[in-house]
């Protein structure tokens, strides 16, 4: 038996090691709800203050500097962005950032971390805060407007991103933020302990994708909250590509100078996916076919959650087919910024409409693949690529497996009492794992395919689309490539986000 000195054993005998004695260290919890959603009907304020922001970007051409501390700076690197249904429009100019601006940045970021750092959590939080008061009031029609505009989305689609997820970002990161800070250790009288939550040392380069201004704020400004001030922060500001250029140029700096680094830079990564809608016999039709369509189809596919590939039973097909094609004859296709009653837009850029465009020759000459619906590409005012909609004999056709991220959906029907198989194959046929969902009314077979897919997407939804997760309500990531660290290509540019975090030196 371990014998303990006289002194120690009176100390334990006297101290209280239960009831008050004991002491936890709370902070007060920040009450938030999510922003509610507009509906721009006719005659509303929203819907006029909108308007008059989109007359008012008309013709216009914002310039976007680079900013270092409090300074724009311009390099030689002048780029512009055009709008995506309307390519002869340049909605902003602005420049790739060069070497030794990167290394401005790093300092300047460096520098402003030293004061921030002091800022207490609750301090810092109300900066959030404000912000999301400022998006929900006097700056949202402008920020939508930008966002219709730069990224080519309708008046809901720019709604539920811009304006609602963004706020919440902003709230709900504060609200973490301060509820963290209360995660206090166990005080023992005497002794009061306490943890202190600071920011690691070094810098970040937040670099998002274009397809989502609430990405772009939050990739920015979650790191910034919590004490580690971004560099460089480039992505879908409204009007903004993905600044991928400038990403690549940095990681080469990274990587010729991996000798000078005290630990390896890390690269955090969320990939798209190809995300799938599994359909049962026993699955209601309505649900799947609306489902389905705003899923494939909303935001042109540009979504990261977007589904892409549709797996039916074949005595659903008939039914499902008619219903699809059916809708998609509805869909409207146009500006959004001059018809609110706009479904669907142009995809992002040329690079988008090209590589969209091969794969739609892929499946016309292919002879597993039949287009059933669209499909037509048009880029002679913006880039406008027709919904699709492509059946497939093969579930191992590359268009099941290669993420395309445009409106491009794939069906494959297979026979009823194949569904268990059907459902290893939705779990293996690709390398993602972001986003699916099951369509049954079975309860048995909605338990079964949740153990099956157990590993097949990070948000997995029953009876409903594979869109559309709400901060605070569900988290929104991935698994396998969808939410792995790994190497980036240009290709793969358009459907990423990243955060670039090396250690403290610089480039």
């Amino acid at each position: 038996m371990l014998s303990l000195c006289p002194a120690l054993r009176r100390a334990l005998q006297a101290r209280p090691w239960r009831g008050p004695g004991l002491r936890w260290k709370h902070a007060p919890s920040l009450k938030v709800a999510n922003e509610p959603v507009l509906a721009f009907t006719q005659g509303s304020p929203e819907r006029d203050a909108l308007q008059k922001a989109l007359k008012h970007l008309k013709g216009q051409t914002e310039a976007i500097p680079c900013v270092v501390g409090d300074e724009e700076v311009w390099t030689s690197d002048v780029q512009y962005q055009v709008s995506p249904f309307n390519h002869g429009h340049k909605v902003a100019k602005f420049c790739y950032a060069d070497t030794a601006l990167l290394n401005r940045a790093i300092e300047a970021a460096l520098a402003a971390r030293k004061e921030w750092d002091l800022k207490p959590v609750a301090d810092r939080a109300q900066i959030f805060l404000k912000a999301a008061d400022m998006l929900s009031g006097p700056r949202r029609a402008e920020v939508l407007a930008k966002t219709m505009v730069g990224q080519g989305k309708t008046v809901i689609q720019a709604e539920i991103d811009a304006a609602a997820e963004l706020i919440d970002f902003f709230r709900f990161n504060a609200k973490f933020a301060v509820e963290l800070e209360g995660q206090q250790p166990l005080s023992v009288p005497p002794s009061t302990n306490s943890v202190v939550y600071r920011g690691l040392e070094g810098f970040v380069a937040a670099i998002s994708p274009f397809n989502f201004t609430a990405i772009g704020g939050n990739l920015a400004g979650a790191p910034a909250l919590m004490v580690r001030w971004p560099s460089l922060s480039r992505g879908p500001q409204p009007g903004l590509p993905s600044g991928f250029s400038t990403f690549k140029h940095l990681w080469k700096q990274v990587a010729q100078n991996l000798d000078q680094f005290r630990t390896f830079p890390r690269l955090a990564g969320e990939c798209g996916g190809k995300n799938f809608h599994f359909v049962h016999c026993s699955a209601d039709v309505d649900s799947v076919v609306s489902g389905t369509l705003r899923s494939a189809f909303e935001y042109g596919g540009q979504k990261c959650s977007a589904c892409s590939r549709l797996y039916v039973p074949q005595s659903l097909w008939p039914q499902i087919k008619g219903r699809l094609l059916e809708e998609h004859g509805r869909i409207k296709v146009g500006n959004p910024a001059e018809d609110f009653g706009t479904f669907f837009s142009a995809v992002i850029d040329a690079k988008s409409f090209g590589r969209i465009k091969k794969w739609l020759e892929h499946a016309r000459s292919s002879p597993s693949l039949t287009i059933l619906a669209g499909g037509k590409c048009d880029d002679s005012v913006g880039y406008f690529v027709e919904p699709c909609i492509v059946q497939s004999k093969d579930p191992q056709e590359p268009i099941m497996k290669e993420e395309i991220f445009g409106p491009v959906l794939t069906v494959y029907v297979y026979p009823d009492d194949k569904y268990k198989e059907t459902l290893q194959l939705v779990d293996s046929t690709t390398s993602y794992g972001l986003t699916g969902a099951v369509f049954a009314q079975d309860k048995d077979v909605v338990q079964e395919a949740t153990t099956m897919l157990r590993n097949a997407a990070g948000n997995f939804y029953i009876n409903d689309k594979s869109t559309g997760s709400v901060v605070g309500q569900q988290p929104f990531g991935g698994s396998r490539a969808s939410g792995e660290s790994v190497s980036l290509s240009e290709e793969e540019a358009s459907s990423w986000w990243v955060a670039l975090i090396p250690s403290s030196q610089g480039c």
